[in-house]
């Protein structure tokens, strides 16, 4: 008996054992919580229809075949909804508990922003459903995912591009998903299918975004190269070096970091050239003062004027600061330093020494302290602008003045000896052919250099932009530049050629017929003579002559073959050539001239070609235009440049004692002309008031750019 007991014990036990594993199953669907087949006989949209409008009292319906595949397959429907314990069940629930599984991104998302907003109780932000899907979430690793790499950037674009949400919640960048797509690393991903390009994930976080304000956020300023250095290592060892890393190790957020310079979502390949031309603007936000005289050099203003996507081939910051590896020009290893820069240079200026390296790329003419010679040679050349158009301007207005004084108190006069010059059967010549030759180059070099260089100087204006992109950009403005400098050169020497010609021919003249030598009495009639361009004591004279005409205290006086101010014209135009000929020659080859010139002769030689351009410019559009073709007598425009001869009443009228003196030489008859002008004056008129209007219209937008200047 005692043997069998414990046998029969076992045997009952396991009896129990069986019986409990029949029973219990059905009685915990009895009692338990419901099983998944009891929630998709509602839920399941496939078995009861179209999945209906939610409302009160209607299930929300979804297809149970998708939540086959998840990865919470595995899962009952009371795991995640864990306040369900009968069927049916109560109306209101509480969202999937996902923290009861997943606690750590839910510890993150706590503290993220979204998070945090919804404690807050901004319900819009993000919840895991919303990222992640609700009963088909498939793993991150799919590319079914609504969160894999390739999907990320249209799933966060569900909130940050909707614009009601963006505005509502103040999101700063409404539109960031629109130019990640465009930028280097979305078209990477995207477009290429690269999958170490970075997604919105890589850079903001997963689950622990935060606000870039918050130290602890990935996109933190101070966090930020950390951030990316994750995908470019060796560029952010070569940042923690620079002097910007090592600002901001020490924790100045003055430091730059890679997105001040790259932006953030509107990253693009630094090779582009849209990049190498937004470059200096970006550096600017923080060297602001270096920024405004680097613009003041021919890098700055054609980098200013170039086309949005076409970089011309000038020195941009980083080209000789570095990219990331920018140290301060005392560091050895700076490509600033003494023992570099030659090497920088060179990589754009072969051929340079050290004396090229002189140069001042961020010179202030106004830093007397700093730049003294470039501050002099500044000086000097505001006070000739300044001190020529205040000059010419008033002489010019009491011309005006007394010429319109005169129009109103004898009108009928007036109108008749105008027609009278004009239409006079007599004509002598002024010009000879060679002479309007020289004046045609001389008009169209110089409003080829002035439609070319004006831009320059005006760089901030839309006209100048518009001006260069019509041309082609500045590589094409740089050589049409070049190109009408050689005509100014050509022209001048041909006129040089001619006046040593000139002096040949008459070389007989100028000696004493008794002795064959050269006599000075003779030497300086011809230098200073009426015939001569040279001015004389003469000129002085009817200066004073003409001025006291202008307030009706003498005649009006009588000029020979020059006037006092054709003579000025004259020699300006040899100033002109000398300053911005060589200035321009300095800037044109800057490593010739550095062998034996210091660089910061380069500074200089902007200055000059610069300001003295602009005399030229302004002096040629306005007092010389008004003397020419401006004044009553001449309106609306003087040709005897194109036809070279001049009637005999205006030569009575203007220039009597040039008449006279013909007469009594006996040389009248030596000028006198008879041609075909009349039937050529229409075309010469044509092109006259093409260059006429051109330079009017060129005189209106430097107005306008100085005006501009001025007020800001």
């Amino acid at each position: 008996m005692s043997s069998a007991t414990p046998a029969r014990s076992i045997t009952g036990f396991v009896r129990w054992l069986l019986l409990a594993a029949l029973v219990l199953p059905a009685a915990g669907g009895l009692c338990g919580k419901p099983e998944n087949s009891e929630c998709f006989d509602c839920h399941d949209s496939i078995a009861s229809g179209p999945a209906p409008a939610p409302k009160a009292g209607i299930a929300p319906a979804f297809a149970a075949s998708p939540f086959a595949k998840s990865v919470h397959r595995q899962l009952a429907c009371v795991d995640c909804h864990a306040d369900i314990e009968d069927i049916p069940h109560a109306d209101k629930l509480r969202p999937a508990q996902c923290a009861s599984c997943h606690t750590a991104a839910a510890t993150d998302y706590a503290s993220s922003i979204h998070g945090v907003s919804h404690q807050m109780g901004r319900s819009a932000a993000a919840r895991c459903v919303d990222c992640h899907g609700a009963h088909d979430i498939v793993s991150t690793d799919s590319l079914a995912s609504p969160v894999s790499k390739f999907n990320l950037p249209r799933t966060c674009a569900k909130c940050h591009s909707n614009a009601a949400i963006t505005t509502e919640y103040k999101i700063a960048n409404p539109d960031a998903t629109g130019h990640y797509v465009e930028s280097i690393h979305g078209r990477a991903l995207l477009q290429m299918g690269l999958i170490v390009a970075p997604s919105c994930n890589d850079c903001h976080g997963v689950h622990d975004i935060r606000r870039s304000v918050d130290q602890s956020s990935h996109t933190n300023h101070l966090n930020i190269a950390r951030t990316c250095g994750k995908c470019h290592v060796g560029v952010e060892e070569i940042y923690r070096t620079s002097i910007h890393g090592k600002i901001l190790a020490v924790g100045d957020k003055r430091g730059p970091v890679c997105s001040d310079c790259h932006t953030a979502h509107d990253i693009e390949n630094p090779v582009n050239a849209h990049f190498k031309a937004s470059s200096d603007q970006r550096c600017g936000q923080c060297h602001e003062d270096r920024l405004v005289h680097y613009r003041d050099t021919y890098h700055g203003k054609a980098m200013a004027l170039g086309r949005p996507n076409v970089a011309p081939d000038v020195a941009a910051c980083y080209d000789c600061h570095g990219h990331h590896d920018v140290l301060p020009v005392s560091d050895p290893a700076s490509r600033l330093s003494a023992g570099n820069i030659v090497g920088t240079c060179s990589r754009c200026h072969p051929g340079i020494n050290a004396s090229f390296t002189e140069y001042q790329p961020h010179a202030n003419p106004l830093d007397r302290v700093n730049y003294p010679t470039l501050n002099k040679v500044f000086l000097f050349m505001t006070t000739l602008l300044v001190g020529t158009f205040a000059f010419f301007g008033i002489h010019t207005l009491f011309w005006l003045v007394r010429s319109v004084y005169l129009f109103l108190h004898d009108s009928k006069q007036f109108r008749e000896a105008k027609v009278e010059i004009q239409k006079d059967d007599e004509w002598f010549t002024r010009f000879t052919p060679f002479e309007r030759f020289l004046h045609l180059t001389v008009v169209t070099s110089f409003l080829l250099l002035v439609i070319t260089g004006m831009p320059l100087k005006f760089y901030y204006t839309g006209w100048a932009k518009a001006i260069f992109d019509l041309l082609g950009g500045a590589e094409v403005a740089r050589s049409l530049h070049h190109f009408g400098a050689i005509i100014t050169f050509g022209y001048f020497s041909l006129h040089l050629g001619s006046l040593v010609g000139v002096f040949w021919r008459r070389r007989t003249l100028l000696r004493d017929p008794a002795t064959g030598r050269l006599a000075p009495r003779r030497l300086l009639a011809a230098v200073f003579g009426p015939d001569s361009m040279v001015p004389s004591l003469q000129d002085w004279r009817d200066f004073v002559a003409h001025n006291r005409w202008f307030f009706g205290k003498g005649p009006r006086p009588q000029f020979d073959r020059w006037t006092y101010w054709e003579r000025f014209d004259y020699f300006a135009v040899f100033w002109g050539v000398f300053a911005i000929g060589i200035s321009g020659l300095i800037l044109w080859f800057p490593a010739f001239f550095t062998k034996f010139l210091p660089g910061w002769a380069i500074n200089i030689a902007h200055v000059v070609h610069s300001d003295e351009a602009l005399l030229a410019a302004g002096f040629i559009f306005t007092f010389h235009f008004f003397n020419t073709h401006f004044r009553l007598e001449k309106f609306p425009m003087d040709t005897v440049i194109f036809s070279g001869r001049i009637s005999k009443s205006e030569l009575l009228h203007e220039r009597k004692r040039w008449h006279d003196r013909l007469v009594a030489e006996g040389r009248l008859e030596q000028h006198r002309v008879k041609d075909d002008w009349e039937a050529r004056r229409p075309i010469a008129r044509t092109f006259g008031f093409l260059f006429f209007g051109l330079g009017l219209v060129l005189l209106a937008l430097i107005v306008y750019a100085m005006s501009t200047r001025l007020t800001h």
